[in-house]
This record gives C-alpha cells, sequence and structure tokens, in this order.
C-alpha cells in the first residue's frame, strides 16, 4: 500500500502542486489527506470532473506547473471533451497528471454500475492515446510511475493517466470539519418524506447512500421498490430523469430525491427544469454539505443558496426544512403547490454502517417502474 503523506511529497518534489477534481471511493483516503494537508488555494474539490481540467489547464497556462486532477473512472465521461477537444497534445498540448479510481476493476466485485466502465476503461484511455500506468495494494511507491509520466510530459505534452486499483491507498480519515450539525440523517429525511406520498407518486433518487436508503426504507415498510428509480450510476442525472417522467405522466407527482453534490455536478439542470413548467415535478434537495458516499469530502452545499439558484431558474414555490418538525409542515404545501418546486432540506453526513445495498438489479428496476407507469 502506499502511504499518502510519501505520495504527496513524491508529486510535490516533482513541481505538481496543484490539485482539483471530484472525490472517489477508492481515492478517498488519498483525498482526504490532501483536504487536510494542501493549501486550500492549491486544492479544489470541484462540481464536475470536467471542471477540474479547465481548472488544472488555468493553472499550467499561468504557470507552467503540471496539476493533478483525480476523479472516480465513471467520470472520464464528464471529462472526456476537455481532454480530448482542450488538453490534448494536438490541441493545447496541456501536461496534467489524472489519478482515476479503477471501479469496476476486471476480477474485483463490485456494483453493476461500475462493472462495464471499469472493463473497458483501459481500452477507452488507448483510444483517446491517453498513456497511463496502474498502481495498486502491492506497490509501497508510486515513483515509477509517477517517473514515467514526468517523462512523457517532457516528451509529449498532454494527459497521463494513474489508474489506481482498490486498496491502493493506507486509510486516512478526514479530520472533523466545522460543518453545522443538523438535527436530521439523510435516511430519516427520506423517511419523513414518503410518510405524506400517494401510493401513485414515483420517486427517482440520486445515486450512492440515498438510493440505498430509499431501498431499504421501502423494505422496512412493508412497500415494493416498484414506484421508486434508483439512479445509481450517472451521478447529477436524477433531477432531468424524472423531469423526464414527469412531463410524461403528468396525473402523477414525481419526487426527485437529490444530493447537494449531484445537483451542483450538473447545476445547469436547474433553468431546464425551471422553464417546462411542468407542475407535477417535486424536487428535494437533501444537503449535508459532503460527498458523503465516497469519504465525506465537503461540496460548497452550505455556502450558497439552492433556492435562490431555483428561483432564478424558473421554479414555482421554495421550501427549506432543518429539522423533523419543519420537513412535516412544509411537505404538506409542497404536496399541494404547482411545481416545478424545491424542497431544500439540511441534514448532518453520515449513514448506518450496516447500510446495504439494493437487491434488485437496474434491469429489474427499470421494468418494474414501467410496469408501475403503464
Amino acid at each position: 500500500m502506499i502511504d499518502n503523506k510519501n505520495f504527496l511529497n513524491a508529486l510535490q518534489t516533482r513541481n505538481i502542486r496543484f490539485f482539483a477534481g471530484v472525490p472517489d471511493s477508492l481515492l478517498k483516503d488519498f483525498c482526504a489527506y490532501l483536504t487536510d494537508h494542501a493549501e486550500p488555494s492549491a486544492h479544489v474539490i470541484t462540481a464536475n470532473e470536467g471542471a477540474a481540467v479547465g481548472l488544472g489547464m488555468g493553472h499550467h497556462f499561468a504557470t507552467g506547473g503540471v496539476p493533478l486532477i483525480y476523479m472516480q473512472n465513471s467520470g472520464l465521461g464528464n471529462a472526456i471533451n476537455p481532454l480530448l477537444s482542450l488538453a490534448d497534445p494536438e490541441v493545447y498540448a496541456t501536461p496534467m497528471l489524472l489519478l482515476v479510481g479503477w471501479r469496476g476493476e476486471p476480477g474485483v466485485k463490485d456494483e453493476p454500475q461500475h462493472v462495464k466502465q471499469g472493463r473497458v476503461m483501459l481500452a477507452m484511455l488507448s483510444a483517446m492515446d491517453i498513456p497511463f500506468a496502474v498502481i495498486g495494494p502491492d506497490d509501497d511507491s508510486a515513483d515509477p510511475a509517477l517517473d514515467r509520466a514526468m517523462e512523457h510530459f517532457k516528451t509529449k505534452s498532454g494527459p497521463f493517466v494513474l489508474a489506481v486499483q482498490k486498496g491502493t491507498f493506507q486509510t486516512y480519515k478526514l479530520s472533523d470539519s466545522s460543518a453545522p450539525e443538523y438535527a436530521m440523517t439523510r435516511e430519516e429525511a427520506i423517511g419523513e418524506l414518503l410518510d405524506p406520498m400517494s401510493p401513485a407518486d414515483v420517486v427517482v433518487s440520486t445515486t450512492g447512500m440515498a438510493s440505498r436508503e430509499l431501498f431499504e426504507l421501502r423494505v422496512k415498510r412493508g412497500e415494493g421498490h416498484e414506484r421508486d428509480f434508483l439512479t445509481v450510476g450517472g451521478m447529477g442525472h436524477a433531477s432531468q430523469i424524472a423531469l423526464g417522467i414527469a412531463q410524461q405522466v403528468p396525473d402523477r407527482k414525481v419526487f426527485c430525491i437529490d444530493g447537494d453534490g449531484a445537483a451542483l455536478m450538473h447545476l445547469g439542470s436547474f433553468p431546464i427544469t425551471g422553464i417546462s413548467a411542468c407542475a407535477n415535478f417535486r424536487h428535494v434537495l437533501i444537503n449535508n454539505g459532503a460527498h458523503d458516499s465516497v469519504g465525506g469530502q465537503p461540496t460548497v452545499g452550505f455556502d450558497i443558496d439552492y433556492g435562490a439558484i431555483a428561483t432564478a431558474s424558473g421554479y414555482q414555490i421554495i421550501l427549506r426544512a432543518d429539522s423533523k418538525e419543519e420537513l412535516a409542515a412544509k411537505m404538506k404545501e409542497f404536496i399541494s403547490a404547482p411545481g416545478p418546486s424545491l424542497l431544500e432540506i439540511r441534514v448532518r453526513k453520515g449513514a448506518r454502517k450496516d447500510l446495504g445495498r439494493p437487491t434488485k438489479t437496474p434491469i429489474e428496476n427499470k421494468q418494474a417502474l414501467m410496469q408501475f407507469l403503464s
């Protein structure tokens, strides 16, 4: 395994001193160490992976330095455009080191949404002419891979990927933050949301813990899963899936259970939803100020005003709840008022340690929902 301190030192001695990206579960220990030890001005947790590539390019243009851009391999989809149309050696020839968590690596058990991405990742990089090296739990140093990357930057300026296997970095726990401790957990908030819903209502939940908690809450309540769509991949796209459903079933209310990090990732969906005038769309934003599913790295969720963004985007009703009592009261108005509407619920970060995963496959989830909608 690679020591986080040694890895950061190895980067800095090679003049890699700027860091940007979206946290990943396989990188969570290094990301936590980076959050605690890098200069705040030299580390940006971005809204999405493509934005991190852009920040890295700007850093290189201004300083000549090589940035480190980190992401889960699912985030390569957000980064392909700027990697090929901007940073590529045939365009702006921008050197950058990409630290990519290899979810779904062949032979390593993982969730369904990661299997295809993991299987094709190295082939994708080869097709994009992006050189790479793999580092894993058997390595005690990344120096050989970093030396290869530095040589690439000298000879053919452009991106280089370090593909990170599961268990590569030593365990490191993020220091306690000063984020406010709200009364509810996310799971408690979702449970409160379900109580006043009609049996005909549809729920679309975002990727990560929220979908897992929704699934287990249905089991606990003795309810089926047919009315729920669990967006287990595609972070940031749940609201538009929900909107697409809502537009076709105007006689049903469609609730999107979103997260602060997911909403930030594709914030441009807010005005598209707002101008849709989709009266049966209900956008629930559960805000814990953290990327909770991948190590608890902070977002800017508590530093911005989602309600103001939604208002400017054309949402009809904006509500906020910070406690069970407020949530119960606000849900009555939220359900009865015309949409598109937003209900922001502020909760504390964290989840049950025994939280399971959905026992239905994505195909089974889709088929059950389509039957329910028909």
